[in-house]
């Protein structure tokens, strides 16, 4: 029996997760099974694989129809946070004995606040308490957004004993905010050595601009640089991580039991069909890192990837981005322009959730009067 390479991305030090949830996952056994077989040690949800899960099926029609009937009137987004929470809740249990087992290093499920408070801090900061109290396990995480206004509500919630899953982060500049209101909230927090974080760092989406961008240039310098720019981009963030987190800065932390916010590789799908699809895994397996997979790269990465143990701290990173910089393309403007992006795709799918579940709701009632006559 050939070796398994998702339990090798383990032992080499990065976590597996899974880019996904449905609540079929749960109910039919499949996530055990990724435990126990494939050592998934996480997931990680937002509003567009939510809407995707609720328009898809009957998952959640039995539930729906509890709250319905409880409450015609009922808004869709208590109608979310109901069916997400519980997603959430099963999930999260699942995971608990590999929360145990890693010492609260992993084993964690992410919930998203709203995209609509992405650009307000009180709001933000609201929300997650909000979340974190209805879930009420240990091994979450709260999604926040790496935006301006969301930066003072990491550190605060981290101040609190919130775990905290920073996402949308696509520059140096991010990332560097985001390590900085972790140390901040930590050194704030009565117990650190209860809170966990990761900083989502999104990967394949820089490439699919800055190829496009190259295509434009036009010639062999620049089409010898397509597919660099992310990996490139994602390496020299895990040397800022280990500058910070294993120097002289974070070690009275660490004295108490503070842990690192490992760096998770998030958008690693491949995009562009002519480039390997499980490169964005391949090329960052690193120590205390995490790789979240939408379920085609899992499977794909599970079926034929590759594991060069340390492969993130290899290459010279910095001269690709200097080689970029003589074409005029700034990974620093492209990263704002993502994030701005990102924030925006989110908002859409969160309305398009919503949508779908009031849909949803009306077809739900129309059939109960249809069955009652």
């Amino acid at each position: 029996m050939k070796n398994n390479p998702l339990i090798e991305l383990e032992n080499a030090g990065q976590g597996v997760w899974l880019d996904y949830i449905r609540r079929e996952l749960m109910t039919s056994g499949e996530l055990k099974k990724l435990i126990d077989e494939d050592g998934l040690s996480g997931m990680t949800s937002n509003p567009t694989i939510f809407e995707k899960a609720i328009s898809a099926g009957a998952d959640y029609d039995a539930q729906l129809h509890d709250l319905i009937a409880q409450d015609p009137q009922v808004d869709a987004n208590i109608l979310y946070e109901k069916i997400a929470v519980q997603d959430i809740q099963m999930a999260a249990d699942l995971l608990f004995p590999v929360y145990q087992k890693k010492n609260k290093m992993d084993g964690f499920v992410s919930l998203e606040v709203s995209p609509e408070v992405a650009e307000d801090t009180e709001a933000t900061m609201a929300q997650a308490r909000h979340l974190w109290k209805m879930v009420g396990r240990p091994n979450i995480m709260i999604k926040v957004p790496a935006t301006k206004n969301g930066i003072p509500a990491i550190e605060q919630l981290i101040a609190e004993g919130i775990n905290i899953n920073i996402t949308l982060m696509f520059t140096m500049a991010h990332y560097e905010n985001v390590a900085q209101a972790y140390i901040r909230g930590l050194q704030r927090c009565e117990k650190p050595e209860n809170v966990s974080s990761v900083a989502s760092f999104f990967v394949s989406r820089v490439d699919t601009v800055v190829d496009k961008m190259l295509d434009e240039i036009g010639g062999e310098d620049a089409r010898n640089l397509r597919g660099q720019a992310a990996i490139a981009n994602s390496k020299m963030i895990y040397r800022r991580f280990l500058q910070i987190f294993e120097g002289k800065s974070f070690f009275a932390l660490k004295e108490k039991g503070a842990r690192v916010q490992r760096p998770l590789w998030a958008s690693t799908s491949t995009k562009d069909p002519s480039y390997r699809d499980v490169i964005y895994v391949e090329e960052l397996v690193g120590k205390n890192t995490v790789n979240t997979m939408p379920p085609d790269t899992l499977k794909a990465f599970r079926d034929h990837g590759r594991v060069v143990r340390d492969a993130v701290e290899k290459g010279q990173p910095q001269e690709i981005i200097e080689d970029l910089a003589n074409f005029d393309i700034d990974l620093n403007d492209v990263g704002e322009k993502l994030q701005q992006e990102g924030v925006g795709s989110f908002a859409s799918s969160f309305e398009k959730l919503l949508s779908a579940l009031k849909n949803k709701s009306k077809m739900l009632l129309a059939k109960e009067v249809h069955t009652h006559r």
